[in-house]
Protein backbone atom coordinates (compact mmCIF):
# COMPACT_ATOMS: atom_id res chain seq x y z
CA UNK A 1 0.00 0.00 0.00
CA UNK A 2 1.15 3.55 -0.73
CA UNK A 3 1.83 5.40 2.55
CA UNK A 4 -0.35 8.38 3.36
CA UNK A 5 1.10 11.77 2.44
CA UNK A 6 1.31 14.33 5.23
CA UNK A 7 1.30 18.00 4.33
CA UNK A 8 3.62 20.52 5.98
CA UNK A 9 0.72 21.83 8.08
CA UNK A 10 -0.18 18.30 9.16
CA UNK A 11 3.40 17.74 10.30
CA UNK A 12 3.33 21.11 12.04
CA UNK A 13 0.20 20.33 14.02
CA UNK A 14 1.45 16.88 14.99
CA UNK A 15 4.68 18.42 16.26
CA UNK A 16 2.91 21.17 18.19
CA UNK A 17 0.57 18.69 19.87
CA UNK A 18 3.43 16.50 21.03
CA UNK A 19 5.42 19.52 22.15
CA UNK A 20 2.46 20.70 24.27
CA UNK A 21 2.10 23.92 22.27
CA UNK A 22 -1.47 23.64 20.99
CA UNK A 23 -2.65 24.09 24.57
CA UNK A 24 -1.01 24.27 27.94
CA UNK A 25 -0.86 20.94 29.73
CA UNK A 26 -1.39 20.20 33.40
CA UNK A 27 1.80 18.28 34.18
CA UNK A 28 4.50 18.50 36.80
CA UNK A 29 7.81 19.75 35.36
CA UNK A 30 9.58 16.39 35.66
CA UNK A 31 6.90 14.63 33.60
CA UNK A 32 6.99 17.39 30.98
CA UNK A 33 10.78 17.26 30.68
CA UNK A 34 10.67 13.49 30.19
CA UNK A 35 7.87 13.80 27.65
CA UNK A 36 10.09 16.19 25.66
CA UNK A 37 13.09 13.84 26.01
CA UNK A 38 14.95 16.69 27.67
CA UNK A 39 15.15 20.38 26.96
CA UNK A 40 18.00 22.24 25.31
CA UNK A 41 19.70 24.16 28.11
CA UNK A 42 22.71 25.74 26.44
CA UNK A 43 21.19 28.96 27.72
CA UNK A 44 20.80 28.05 31.42
CA UNK A 45 17.39 29.62 32.00
CA UNK A 46 15.81 28.67 28.65
CA UNK A 47 13.94 25.62 30.05
CA UNK A 48 12.01 27.87 32.42
CA UNK A 49 10.51 29.84 29.54
CA UNK A 50 10.03 26.63 27.56
CA UNK A 51 8.02 25.05 30.35
CA UNK A 52 6.05 28.25 31.01
CA UNK A 53 4.89 28.18 27.38
CA UNK A 54 3.81 24.55 27.69
CA UNK A 55 2.39 24.03 31.19
CA UNK A 56 -0.55 25.39 33.15
CA UNK A 57 0.45 27.31 36.24
CA UNK A 58 4.17 26.65 35.86
CA UNK A 59 6.26 28.18 38.64
CA UNK A 60 10.04 28.51 38.18
CA UNK A 61 10.75 27.44 41.74
CA UNK A 62 9.30 24.00 40.96
CA UNK A 63 11.95 23.37 38.32
CA UNK A 64 14.69 24.96 40.40
CA UNK A 65 13.83 22.60 43.25
CA UNK A 66 14.20 19.58 40.97
CA UNK A 67 17.72 20.68 40.06
CA UNK A 68 18.71 21.49 43.63
CA UNK A 69 17.32 18.15 44.85
CA UNK A 70 19.25 16.29 42.10
CA UNK A 71 16.07 15.04 40.47
CA UNK A 72 16.97 16.89 37.26
CA UNK A 73 20.40 17.66 35.86
CA UNK A 74 22.13 19.60 33.10
CA UNK A 75 24.23 17.21 31.02
CA UNK A 76 25.75 16.93 27.55
CA UNK A 77 23.51 14.68 25.44
CA UNK A 78 22.03 15.21 21.99
CA UNK A 79 24.32 17.04 19.56
CA UNK A 80 26.90 17.26 22.41
CA UNK A 81 24.93 20.23 23.76
CA UNK A 82 23.74 20.78 27.32
CA UNK A 83 20.26 19.42 27.97
CA UNK A 84 18.09 19.51 31.05
CA UNK A 85 16.81 16.00 31.78
CA UNK A 86 15.47 14.12 34.74
CA UNK A 87 18.00 12.15 36.73
CA UNK A 88 16.38 8.93 35.56
CA UNK A 89 16.79 9.93 31.92
CA UNK A 90 20.35 11.07 32.51
CA UNK A 91 21.37 7.61 33.70
CA UNK A 92 19.49 5.95 30.84
CA UNK A 93 20.35 8.22 27.91
CA UNK A 94 23.96 9.18 28.51
CA UNK A 95 25.37 5.72 27.59
CA UNK A 96 23.27 5.63 24.42
CA UNK A 97 24.82 8.92 23.33
CA UNK A 98 28.42 8.16 24.35
CA UNK A 99 29.48 7.77 20.71
CA UNK A 100 28.13 11.26 19.96
CA UNK A 101 30.35 12.73 22.68
CA UNK A 102 33.36 10.77 21.42
CA UNK A 103 32.85 11.92 17.84
CA UNK A 104 32.30 15.47 19.03
CA UNK A 105 35.64 15.41 20.83
CA UNK A 106 37.74 13.61 18.24
CA UNK A 107 36.38 15.16 15.02
CA UNK A 108 34.10 18.04 15.99
CA UNK A 109 36.44 19.98 18.25
CA UNK A 110 40.07 21.16 18.15
CA UNK A 111 40.89 19.61 21.52
CA UNK A 112 41.85 16.07 20.44
CA UNK A 113 44.48 17.37 18.01
CA UNK A 114 46.04 19.58 20.67
CA UNK A 115 46.72 16.64 22.99
CA UNK A 116 47.47 14.01 20.36
CA UNK A 117 49.62 11.22 21.74
CA UNK A 118 48.68 11.73 25.37
CA UNK A 119 47.60 8.73 27.41
CA UNK A 120 43.92 9.62 27.21
CA UNK A 121 42.76 6.91 29.58
CA UNK A 122 45.08 8.26 32.26
CA UNK A 123 43.78 11.80 31.70
CA UNK A 124 40.18 10.70 32.00
CA UNK A 125 40.86 8.66 35.11
CA UNK A 126 42.64 11.59 36.75
CA UNK A 127 39.89 13.98 35.73
CA UNK A 128 37.22 11.72 37.17
CA UNK A 129 39.02 11.55 40.51
CA UNK A 130 39.46 15.33 40.67
CA UNK A 131 35.81 16.06 39.83
CA UNK A 132 34.56 13.53 42.35
CA UNK A 133 36.75 15.04 45.05
CA UNK A 134 35.14 18.43 44.40
CA UNK A 135 33.04 19.88 41.54
CA UNK A 136 35.21 22.20 39.46
CA UNK A 137 35.07 24.57 36.53
CA UNK A 138 36.88 23.49 33.38
CA UNK A 139 39.45 26.21 33.98
CA UNK A 140 40.24 24.85 37.43
CA UNK A 141 40.27 21.27 36.18
CA UNK A 142 42.57 22.20 33.32
CA UNK A 143 44.99 23.87 35.71
CA UNK A 144 45.24 20.76 37.86
CA UNK A 145 45.53 18.39 34.92
CA UNK A 146 48.07 20.69 33.31
CA UNK A 147 50.26 20.35 36.38
CA UNK A 148 50.42 16.60 35.73
CA UNK A 149 50.87 16.93 31.97
CA UNK A 150 52.78 20.22 31.74
CA UNK A 151 53.70 19.83 28.08
CA UNK A 152 50.06 19.48 27.03
CA UNK A 153 47.38 22.12 26.45
CA UNK A 154 45.59 22.39 29.80
CA UNK A 155 42.22 23.48 28.38
CA UNK A 156 42.17 20.54 25.97
CA UNK A 157 42.89 18.10 28.80
CA UNK A 158 39.89 19.47 30.67
CA UNK A 159 37.67 19.32 27.61
CA UNK A 160 38.65 15.69 27.06
CA UNK A 161 37.09 14.97 30.46
CA UNK A 162 34.09 17.19 29.69
CA UNK A 163 33.34 15.27 26.48
CA UNK A 164 34.31 11.71 27.30
CA UNK A 165 33.45 11.25 30.98
CA UNK A 166 29.73 11.41 31.86
CA UNK A 167 29.60 14.68 33.81
CA UNK A 168 26.89 17.11 34.91
CA UNK A 169 26.80 20.80 35.72
CA UNK A 170 25.86 21.41 39.33
CA UNK A 171 23.77 24.20 40.90
CA UNK A 172 23.55 27.13 41.24
CA UNK A 173 24.11 26.99 37.47
CA UNK A 174 20.66 26.79 35.91
CA UNK A 175 18.78 28.01 38.98
CA UNK A 176 16.19 30.75 38.41
CA UNK A 177 17.37 34.15 39.70
CA UNK A 178 20.70 32.69 40.84
CA UNK A 179 23.05 31.28 38.24
CA UNK A 180 26.77 30.71 38.50
CA UNK A 181 29.83 29.40 36.70
CA UNK A 182 29.59 26.09 34.86
CA UNK A 183 30.92 23.70 37.50
CA UNK A 184 31.17 19.97 36.85
CA UNK A 185 31.22 16.63 38.60
CA UNK A 186 30.57 13.07 37.44
CA UNK A 187 27.04 11.82 36.83
CA UNK A 188 27.37 8.86 39.14
CA UNK A 189 28.84 10.77 42.08
CA UNK A 190 26.19 13.50 41.83
CA UNK A 191 23.22 11.19 41.41
CA UNK A 192 24.43 8.28 43.50
CA UNK A 193 23.32 5.85 40.82
CA UNK A 194 24.84 3.74 38.08
CA UNK A 195 24.68 4.53 34.40
CA UNK A 196 22.58 2.10 32.36
CA UNK A 197 24.36 -0.74 30.58
CA UNK A 198 22.06 -0.60 27.54
CA UNK A 199 23.45 1.47 24.65
CA UNK A 200 21.13 0.41 21.81
CA UNK A 201 19.19 3.40 20.41
CA UNK A 202 15.82 1.68 19.93
CA UNK A 203 14.02 3.18 22.92
CA UNK A 204 15.55 6.60 22.23
CA UNK A 205 14.14 6.47 18.70
CA UNK A 206 10.66 5.59 19.94
CA UNK A 207 10.75 8.42 22.46
CA UNK A 208 11.89 10.84 19.78
CA UNK A 209 8.97 9.88 17.57
CA UNK A 210 6.57 10.36 20.48
CA UNK A 211 7.91 13.89 21.03
CA UNK A 212 8.82 15.00 17.49
CA UNK A 213 7.25 12.65 14.94
CA UNK A 214 6.32 11.81 12.30
CA UNK A 215 9.95 11.95 11.19
CA UNK A 216 12.49 10.55 8.78
CA UNK A 217 15.67 8.70 9.66
CA UNK A 218 17.54 11.88 8.73
CA UNK A 219 15.38 13.86 11.16
CA UNK A 220 16.18 11.49 14.03
CA UNK A 221 19.88 11.69 13.26
CA UNK A 222 19.78 15.49 13.08
CA UNK A 223 18.23 15.55 16.56
CA UNK A 224 20.65 13.27 18.36
CA UNK A 225 23.70 13.04 16.05
CA UNK A 226 23.75 9.27 16.22
CA UNK A 227 24.54 7.76 12.81
CA UNK A 228 23.42 4.73 10.81
CA UNK A 229 19.99 4.79 12.41
CA UNK A 230 18.34 3.21 9.37
CA UNK A 231 19.33 -0.17 10.84
CA UNK A 232 17.47 0.16 14.16
CA UNK A 233 14.57 1.93 12.42
CA UNK A 234 14.21 -1.07 10.13
CA UNK A 235 14.29 -3.28 13.19
CA UNK A 236 11.46 -1.22 14.67
CA UNK A 237 9.48 -0.91 11.41
CA UNK A 238 6.93 -3.67 12.17
CA UNK A 239 5.71 -1.65 15.14
CA UNK A 240 5.70 1.71 13.35
CA UNK A 241 3.45 3.41 10.85
CA UNK A 242 4.96 4.83 7.65
CA UNK A 243 4.00 8.06 5.88
CA UNK A 244 5.42 10.25 3.13
CA UNK A 245 6.12 13.95 3.14
CA UNK A 246 4.96 16.10 0.24
CA UNK A 247 8.52 15.78 -1.10
CA UNK A 248 8.31 11.99 -1.02
CA UNK A 249 10.53 11.41 2.03
CA UNK A 250 9.56 8.37 4.10
CA UNK A 251 8.42 9.30 7.60
CA UNK A 252 7.93 7.03 10.60
CA UNK A 253 5.62 7.36 13.56
CA UNK A 254 4.10 5.52 16.48
CA UNK A 255 0.78 4.04 15.35
CA UNK A 256 -1.34 5.67 18.05
CA UNK A 257 0.50 9.00 18.31
CA UNK A 258 -1.69 12.11 17.91
CA UNK A 259 -1.88 13.62 14.43
CA UNK A 260 -4.37 16.53 14.60
CA UNK A 261 -6.12 17.94 11.58
CA UNK A 262 -4.05 20.58 9.76
CA UNK A 263 -6.63 23.31 10.42
CA UNK A 264 -6.59 22.93 14.23
CA UNK A 265 -6.00 26.44 15.68
CA UNK A 266 -2.56 27.09 17.11
CA UNK A 267 -2.26 29.92 19.66
CA UNK A 268 0.73 32.29 19.71
CA UNK A 269 3.64 31.01 21.76
CA UNK A 270 6.98 32.43 22.88
CA UNK A 271 9.88 29.95 22.82
CA UNK A 272 13.35 30.43 24.33
CA UNK A 273 16.59 30.44 22.40
CA UNK A 274 17.68 27.01 21.12
CA UNK A 275 14.31 25.38 21.86
CA UNK A 276 14.37 21.83 20.51
CA UNK A 277 11.17 22.49 18.56
CA UNK A 278 13.37 24.34 16.07
CA UNK A 279 16.47 22.12 16.17
CA UNK A 280 15.24 18.56 16.00
CA UNK A 281 14.62 17.85 12.32
CA UNK A 282 16.78 17.73 9.22
CA UNK A 283 13.86 19.44 7.46
CA UNK A 284 12.84 22.27 9.78
CA UNK A 285 10.26 23.74 7.43
CA UNK A 286 7.48 22.08 9.40
CA UNK A 287 7.94 24.92 11.88
CA UNK A 288 10.38 27.51 10.48
CA UNK A 289 11.08 28.87 7.01
CA UNK A 290 14.63 28.39 5.75
CA UNK A 291 15.31 32.10 5.60
CA UNK A 292 14.46 32.58 9.26
CA UNK A 293 16.78 29.98 10.83
CA UNK A 294 19.79 32.23 11.24
CA UNK A 295 17.68 35.12 12.48
CA UNK A 296 16.52 33.25 15.59
CA UNK A 297 19.63 31.17 16.22
CA UNK A 298 20.64 32.95 19.44
CA UNK A 299 17.30 34.60 20.23
CA UNK A 300 13.89 33.57 21.40
CA UNK A 301 11.34 32.92 18.67
CA UNK A 302 7.59 33.34 18.62
CA UNK A 303 5.00 31.24 16.83
CA UNK A 304 1.94 32.55 15.04
CA UNK A 305 -0.39 29.92 13.57
CA UNK A 306 2.18 27.34 14.61
CA UNK A 307 5.12 28.68 12.61
CA UNK A 308 8.06 30.89 13.57
CA UNK A 309 7.20 34.45 12.54
CA UNK A 310 9.76 36.47 14.43
CA UNK A 311 12.08 36.93 17.38
CA UNK A 312 11.74 38.38 20.86
CA UNK A 313 13.88 39.55 23.72
CA UNK A 314 13.26 40.83 27.23
CA UNK A 315 15.24 43.90 28.19
CA UNK A 316 15.84 45.20 31.70
CA UNK A 317 16.29 48.81 32.77
CA UNK A 318 16.13 50.13 36.32
CA UNK A 319 14.53 46.91 37.51
CA UNK A 320 11.78 47.04 34.86
CA UNK A 321 11.25 44.31 32.26
CA UNK A 322 10.19 45.23 28.72
CA UNK A 323 9.45 42.93 25.80
CA UNK A 324 10.82 43.61 22.32
CA UNK A 325 9.04 41.73 19.53
CA UNK A 326 10.51 41.66 16.03
CA UNK A 327 8.17 40.18 13.38
CA UNK A 328 9.92 38.89 10.28
CA UNK A 329 6.83 39.53 8.18
CA UNK A 330 3.64 41.60 8.50
CA UNK A 331 1.15 40.26 11.05
CA UNK A 332 -2.61 40.64 10.89
CA UNK A 333 -4.28 42.82 13.51
CA UNK A 334 -5.88 39.81 15.29
CA UNK A 335 -2.53 38.00 15.37
CA UNK A 336 -0.78 41.11 16.68
CA UNK A 337 -3.37 41.51 19.42
CA UNK A 338 -3.15 37.85 20.45
CA UNK A 339 0.64 37.97 20.42
CA UNK A 340 0.66 41.10 22.59
CA UNK A 341 -1.68 39.42 25.09
CA UNK A 342 0.60 36.40 25.33
CA UNK A 343 3.56 38.77 25.59
CA UNK A 344 1.96 40.50 28.56
CA UNK A 345 1.72 37.13 30.28
CA UNK A 346 5.35 36.39 29.43
CA UNK A 347 6.44 39.70 30.93
CA UNK A 348 4.57 38.91 34.13
CA UNK A 349 6.32 35.56 34.35
CA UNK A 350 9.77 36.95 33.60
CA UNK A 351 9.49 39.97 35.88
CA UNK A 352 8.22 38.03 38.87
CA UNK A 353 7.88 40.61 41.62
CA UNK A 354 9.73 43.18 39.55
CA UNK A 355 8.26 45.98 37.48
CA UNK A 356 6.51 45.20 34.21
CA UNK A 357 7.32 47.58 31.40
CA UNK A 358 5.96 47.92 27.91
CA UNK A 359 5.78 45.73 24.84
CA UNK A 360 7.38 47.18 21.73
CA UNK A 361 7.05 45.82 18.22
CA UNK A 362 10.23 46.63 16.34
CA UNK A 363 11.61 46.27 12.85
CA UNK A 364 14.74 47.43 11.11
CA UNK A 365 12.95 50.55 9.94
CA UNK A 366 10.46 51.43 12.63
CA UNK A 367 9.25 50.71 16.14
CA UNK A 368 5.82 50.91 17.74
CA UNK A 369 4.33 50.10 21.12
CA UNK A 370 1.63 47.51 21.67
CA UNK A 371 -1.78 48.84 22.58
Amino acid sequence: MTPDVLSRRALNRALLERQMLLRRWKLVPSDAVERLVGMQAQSPLAPYVGLWSRLKGFKPENLARLIEDRKAVRVSLMRTTIHLVTSRDCLALRPVLQSVQERGFHTGSPFAKRIKGVNLEAVLAAGRVLLEEQPQTLAALGKRLGARWPKRDAASLAYAVRYLVPVVQVPPRGIWRKGGLATWTTVESWLGGRLASESAPDNLILRYLAAFGPASVQDIQAWCWLTRLSVPVERLRPGLRAFRSEEGVELFDLPDAPRPEPDVPAPPRFLPEYDNLMLSHADRTRVIAEGYVERIFTRGAFLVDGFVRGAWKIGWKNGEASLLIEPFEPLSKPDTTALAEEGTNLLGFAAGEGKIGEIRFISRTRERRAG
